[in-house]
């Protein structure tokens, strides 16, 4: 009777966990479900419009800046490179700015997200980075200015601004709400885009290396991911706890030598199959209005060329987001547009440069790319891998891993800029030490349905961004204009 009982009760169990992971599946289809709903709409034609829309009329108003002012924007940046200098308390020095900005934003857009645009949209999608690119310059530029003219100190006595800053001081307090909703939906994003997706690039990375040299096999892979995600999580939360000071000292040194790395091999690449260029310009021109032509009919659509192109492009440099001038709001200056100018040669160094290097990584060294199918860091590794053999899986798992861990640090700045904002300093420590174990998560799960989700909350985020900057313009071409005149009297 007894032996009965205990099976009877084993197959009720058996057959609840049956269901219990239906239900799951269920959940999670539900999920991804309407997340592709809400990323439609929010990638849709209405972003399409506002994105090139405010990046167009920033331009115009501020009389197309970042081709005017090009060269005094990447001599200003340079510059600064060379030049060491000290920040006051509660602060960082303007290149440490610009390095920790840039360090969430050279990250695995530039690798993964590239690749992905290709293989979705065809070689046409690199067309609308640079389109994107050419107005977000200007898009950047603007939120850098408005995040330093408009910041304040918190109690800690530190500088803090950003979008939700912006929007609270330069709308004023009937605008506070929108402020809250930027701030909300950048402490959720902070998570997926900024940590658990970076994570999961660095894992594949090293294990493609450990494997490719026969170090581990198959089985031992989660072990492994697990170990790399707690190394991760301990190292981010030694440099986050540290406060804004020691995220700007880690990232001015690891940025500029992860940057250089990445491009020499990239360069490399490019040199040893000079005879394929011409012809990949020629698919990423043509490929833009005619898709169809270069892949075989699987992308017919020039507008899901466009908006793979926009999305990943502003995915990879943050231009409409708004994000990386809360980095920019941290630094010692008084002049907003001289900051603002860092805005510019960010997203040259990011999408003109290292996002067009990937590409053609991808397009003249890769083999095969399957059009239509999704893929991620291994379609650019592959790249490297056919022109320089399997022994280059440990430099690109190197430039890989240091992408993604400033990308880490970067955004970790932000989440904690924005939990401040909805709640107080007090939380922000807690917050530090929950986005550190988040990498363990990221180290470990599968994370398809999170680059999804990521992709969806930067294109949320950047509808009260995008908002703001519109209503705000004419602040930005008044600074500018009073900048540059104050300029001509000095000299």
């Amino acid at each position: 009777m007894c032996k009965n009982n205990y099976i009877q009760k084993t197959k009720v169990c058996y057959y609840q966990g049956i269901e219990r992971r239906k239900r799951g599946k269920e959940m999670l289809q539900t999920i991804e479900n309407v997340n592709a709903a809400v990323n439609n709409f929010v990638w849709g034609v209405p972003a399409m419009v506002c994105i090139i829309g405010v990046g167009l009329v920033l331009s115009a108003r501020t009389g197309f800046i970042q081709f005017r002012k090009f060269g005094y924007a990447i001599k200003n940046s340079i510059g600064r490179i060379f030049t060491k200098s000290e920040a006051k308390e509660g602060s960082i020095t303007p290149f440490q700015a610009v390095c920790t900005a840039l360090a969430a934003t050279v990250g695995t857009g530039n690798i993964a997200g590239v690749a992905g645009a290709i293989a979705i949209g065809g070689a046409g999608a690199v067309f609308w980075m640079w389109v994107s690119a050419l107005l977000g310059m200007c898009t950047k530029f603007s939120e850098v200015t408005l995040a330093v003219h408009y910041r304040e100190k918190n109690a800690e006595g530190d500088y803090v601004g950003g979008p939700m800053y912006y929007i609270k001081n330069g709308l004023g307090k009937k605008w506070y709400w929108m402020a809250s909703v930027y701030a909300i939906l950048g402490s959720l994003t902070v998570l997926g885009t900024g940590n658990a997706t970076q994570v999961n690039t660095i894992t594949t990375s090293i294990d493609s290396a450990l494997i490719s040299y026969n170090v581990i096999d198959d089985a031992q892979i989660s072990m492994v991911n697990l170990v790399i995600g707690i190394v991760i999580a301990a190292l981010v939360a030694v440099v986050l706890l540290g406060g804004v000071k020691r995220i700007g000292t880690v990232t001015e040194k690891l940025v500029p030598f992860m940057a250089v790395f990445y491009i020499i091999l990239a360069i490399g690449v490019v040199v040893l199959n000079a005879d394929k260029v011409p012809h990949v310009f020629e698919m990423i021109f043509v490929g833009a209005f005619n898709p169809s032509a270069f892949t075989g009919g699987v992308v017919g659509s020039m507008f899901m060329t466009m908006r793979r192109g926009v999305s990943r492009g502003i995915f990879s440099n943050e231009a409409g987001i708004g994000t990386g001038s809360i980095a920019h709001a941290c630094a010692d200056t008084d002049e907003p547009v001289k900051q603002g100018m860092f805005g510019i040669f960010e997203v040259f160094a990011d999408t003109i440069v290292i996002c067009t290097l990937t590409a053609l990584v991808i397009l003249c060294g890769g083999e095969g790319i399957q059009y239509g199918v999704a893929a991620g860091a291994e379609l650019t590794i592959s790249g490297f891998v056919t022109t320089y053999g399997s022994w280059v899986t440990i430099f690109t798992a190197i430039a890989m891993c240091c992408f993604a861990f400033s990308t880490i640090l970067g955004w970790g700045l932000y989440g904690a800029r924005c939990v401040e904002f909805v709640f107080t300093t007090k939380v922000v420590k807690p917050f530090m030490i929950v986005y550190a174990l988040v990498a363990i998560l990221g180290a470990t799960v599968d994370l398809g349905i999170i680059w999804g989700i990521a992709d969806t909350c930067n294109g949320l985020m950047s509808i009260p961004n995008l908002i703001a900057l519109f209503l705000l313009s004419g602040t930005v071409a008044k600074l500018v204009k009073d900048y540059f005149a104050k300029q001509e009297k000095k000299n």
